[in-house]
């Protein structure tokens, strides 16, 4: 299970007058877990489905540990791929499909036996061998899946939504199984979802797209703190836009007015005049006492509270018009937040971004 790396170059995808992937340029490590995240319609199953050998480029390239694989057959590929719906066939048992790849490959049977149970013992379902699928759960069910596309011995998989249908809690647990799984076996995962915690959770990198293209690729933590389009910054969490005007700089920061208040920005497009949009997470949004006085606050008046267990989230609106989400980690502290109290928001400089605008977004 050596290789595993991928260059995707100039590749794009049209059916008809639809263009479903739109000149991409990817490039993914050998070994890395890879996600494409996005929301429906998006391009990203079309592009799995590309890399897979299932849908051929319109143009462009998919390059394969050096060798270009756009005209190589999908059985002549040194990948596999898993789907949603797993594909497993009812009338065998668990050990005859994970076997059933090997058979058709003629391996012989001890090296077949071994390896089968290799694949499930990496799953935890070697004591359920002679189980058939309708007799387990669907997490079982995905195991068996991921055993089958493993014990191929692929130098990249393939993972089509692998956890959609599964119960929010399950997922969230085999999140964790998938990734120390991918750790374990040490090949290339790339992962399908339009699930952001799914993405933020098992990634090395995230490719964010959106209508065919790549709108940024990073590391979880960059991709959610540092959004390179205004796209990123709303579909990856919960994100707070607001439109601003650039009113000149201040040392290292860009001053900022919202209506007639004024605040200091240190991150993101700090050259850019004029209208601008900015962005900041809930997490990052202090709620004072109406009184309090200090930098970088806007007035507001609470609209509604919404417990959410771990934390709350009190929705404000502005002063100056907008509308704006606060959340407050559940940590003991009392806070008597209620409709109509009236609060200062608290913007941190270095948790104020301003992002690009839309014409060096689409560029």
């Amino acid at each position: 299970m050596a290789g595993g790396h991928i260059d995707i170059v100039a590749l794009t995808k049209a059916f008809d007058d639809f263009v479903a992937v739109k000149d991409m340029h990817l490039e993914v490590a050998a070994g890395e877990f890879f996600s494409m995240l996005g929301p429906s319609g998006c391009g990203k199953t079309t592009t799995l489905r590309m890399i897979a050998g299932f849908e051929h480029p319109t143009s462009g390239q998919i390059i394969l540990d050096g060798v270009e694989m756009s005209g190589t057959p999908a059985n002549k590929r040194h990948v596999n791929t898993v789907f949603q719906n797993y594909m497993i066939f009812p009338h065998l048992n668990v050990f005859e499909n994970v076997a059933f790849g090997l058979r058709r490959q003629h391996v012989a049977r001890a090296e077949l036996k071994q390896r089968v149970h290799e694949a499930l013992e990496l799953v935890q379902l070697g004591h359920l061998a002679t189980r058939r699928p309708a007799q387990l759960s669907g997490g079982q069910q995905q195991r068996v899946a991921l055993a089958r596309a493993l014990v191929l011995r692929p130098s990249v998989l393939l993972l089509d939504e692998p956890l959609g249908a599964l119960d929010a809690k399950l997922r969230r647990r085999l999140q964790l199984e998938l990734k120390s799984l991918q750790q374990t076996v040490g090949i290339t995962f790339v992962y399908v979802t339009h699930d952001q915690e799914e993405a933020l959770t098992m990634s090395d990198r995230i490719a964010v797209m959106n209508n065919g293209r790549v709108e940024q690729v990073a590391s979880p933590r960059e991709v959610y703190e540092e959004p390179a389009t205004e796209f990123v910054a709303d579909f990856l969490g919960v994100s707070n836009l607001l439109e601003a005007s650039v009113d000149g700089r201040q040392g290292d920061a860009c001053r900022l007015r919202i209506g007639e208040f004024a605040l200091n920005a240190h991150m993101g497009e700090m050259s850019l005049s004029g209208e601008v949009k900015c962005v900041v997470r809930p997490e990052r949004v202090r709620l004072l006492d109406y009184a309090s006085a200090g930098a970088n606050q806007l007035p507001g008046m609470v609209e509604r509270v919404v417990y959410m267990g771990s934390a709350t989230q009190v929705i404000v609106r502005l002063a100056s018009g907008g509308q704006l989400q606060a959340l407050t980690h559940n940590d003991g502290t009392e806070h008597d937040y209620q409709q109509g109290t009236a609060v200062q928001v608290q913007l941190p400089p270095d948790a104020l971004r301003i992002l690009p605008p839309v014409a060096a977004q689409a560029a």
